[in-house]
């Protein structure tokens, strides 16, 4: 669990850094307009892409565990299904959009532009699908070391481009997106199929993605209101406030956005982990609960104390965000209580009862955003969102208390129940009236000596019956004669009568049952 869930968050620390770096080389080497240009392309990219993936990254960790030995044709049916339908929306925006407003206009140039568009919007789902299909693999690493290729690739290919192309424009930094993307796959693909499977196990199977199609559709609505409230709230303090205040709260909001990521990391892998094995949910909850709590009141007491100096790196005009951003790292608490809420639902297949519960509580922190910058400006908002989180975490908290306080050994396992009542009632079965069995077709039962009222059960001794490959002969069972049972001295009389019971060598009743009885 800490090897994925810090794999996750390494990924995310990775492309943060490497990402920062990029913008920088960016912006010095290109012109503010091709950086705006690109920046937006980007974007819109990342929007469509995340919508393109319907639901399937997080429908593939659930069902991969349960299902392992179907976890390649679903694999490769769901980036088949989500590739082609960024294409298809990729090459519909890149048409449309310049039509609409001339600030996408670069999309459609030239005649390659919105297939190169098109050819990233593509990409994006595929890569993030694949990035979910991994953790439900448990294979953390891999796709760590995606995300690492990703970001050092498309570093380079951003200053390749400004020493190849002499006109740059929007499309040439977009581009080295694609291409980094692009790498990532043909580094951690082969590296995947590198097994003994035949080949036609990797083929897509569509008729496994149409019997999830329902499933589907519920944790792609599901995902969608969750990131709506990430998308919508810049766009609310631009609309409402300024362009310049809304820099200080992306700032603010970004350097927050790591320290809930990794508390939606640990929910993650427990998703994974605990989709296909429900009895340890409790115990790893409470663990994924400690390690969350532990991290963000770390995090929160260097921030809270360090925040003017944090957001001073940005620039003097950051440094107004102070109070922003300290408010801002109170949601890190009841965010841990919601995180692990979508997680329960969907590891139970309650998905549905979740989206009742998320979709209202986005309507309130949005209304409650909206409401604390008409009364507060950007302090005012902060407050009403944070406070809208908390109302959230109050709701959700007895779900997640239910399952986190079960202990392990409350619950009795089923299967040990059965097998003691099974055995107890073998031992009650009345066996002195059975018709005796032909000796030679049963093996010997040798006598048991027990001082105990129950006997135990009779092991039976059988002879070779070992086929001779090079003489072709076969050993055949020898015949068996039943021996008499005694019993033991210290017996009390009810079991000598008992006992009595059962024919001797020579009983008559013996040799008549004998003769008469019929073979198995």
């Amino acid at each position: 669990m800490l090897i994925n869930s810090g794999s996750l968050v390494g990924a995310t620390f990775v492309n943060s850094v490497l990402g920062f770096l990029y913008w920088w080389v960016a912006a010095r080497l290109y012109t503010p307009d091709v950086v705006g240009a690109s920046s937006a392309a980007v974007s819109s990219m990342m929007l469509l892409g995340t919508f393109c993936m319907l639901g399937l990254g997080t429908l593939l960790i659930t069902e991969i565990p349960r299902k392992p030995e179907q976890a390649v044709p679903l694999i490769s049916i769901s980036l088949l299904v989500v590739g082609v339908a960024g294409a298809a929306i990729g090459l519909l925006f890149a048409v449309i959009a310049p039509l609409l407003t001339s600030q996408f206009s670069y999309l459609n140039t030239t005649f390659t532009d919105p297939i190169a568009y098109a050819a990233g919007v593509s990409l994006t789902p595929i890569v993030l699908v694949l990035d979910q299909a991994l953790m439900g693999l448990l294979r953390g690493m891999e796709q760590f070391y995606r995300n690492t290729i990703f970001a050092v690739v498309k570093l380079i290919a951003l200053w390749l481009a400004s020493l190849l192309f002499a006109h740059l424009t929007g499309m040439n930094v977009y581009t080295t997106w694609t291409l980094g993307n692009l790498f990532s796959l043909l580094v951690v693909v082969p590296a995947l199929l590198k097994s003994k499977r035949p080949l036609r196990e990797y083929f897509p199977q569509l008729k496994l993605l149409r019997r999830l199609g329902k499933d589907a559709v519920q944790h792609h609505l599901l995902n969608t209101m969750l990131q709506f409230t990430s998308f919508a709230l810049p766009t609310i303090v631009t609309v409402m406030l300024s362009t310049r205040v809304n820099a200080i709260f992306y700032i603010a909001w970004m350097l927050v956005n790591f320290i809930y990521y990794i508390t939606s990391a640990l929910t993650i892998v427990l998703h994974a982990m605990n989709s296909a094995q429900h009895s340890t949910l409790g115990q790893k909850a409470r663990m994924t609960i400690g390690i969350s709590v532990v991290t963000s009141v770390v995090a929160c007491l260097i921030l809270q104390i360090g925040t003017t100096q944090i957001l001073g790196v940005f620039g003097s005009i950051y440094v107004d965000g102070t109070w922003t951003l300290r408010v801002l790292l109170l949601a890190a608490f009841p965010l841990i209580i919601k995180n692990h809420y979508i997680a329960i639902c969907r590891i139970q297949d309650r998905v549905k009862q979740a989206m009742w519960l998320i979709g209202p509580g986005c309507i309130v922190e949005l209304v409650a955003a909206i409401g604390g910058a008409a009364k507060g400006g950007l302090l005012g908002l902060t407050i009403g969102w944070v406070a809208a989180v908390f109302l959230e975490a109050i709701f959700m908290l007895p779900a997640v208390a239910r399952v986190v306080m079960v202990k392990k050994s409350a619950v009795a396992p089923q299967e040990d129940v059965f097998m003691d009542e099974a055995a107890e009632a073998i031992w009650l079965i009345e066996t002195t009236r059975l018709p005796a069995i032909d000796t030679g077709r049963i093996p010997i039962v040798k006598p048991i000596h027990s001082s105990s009222s129950v006997s135990a059960t009779p092991r039976p001794a059988w002879s070779a019956s070992v086929a001779d490959p090079a003489h072709r002969k076969t050993h055949h069972l020898k015949p068996l004669r039943l021996e008499h049972l005694t019993t033991a001295p210290e017996q009390d009389d009810s079991l000598a009568d008992q006992n009595d019971l059962v024919p001797h060598h020579g009983d008559p009743l013996l040799i008549e049952r004998r003769n008469t009885a019929r073979p198995y």
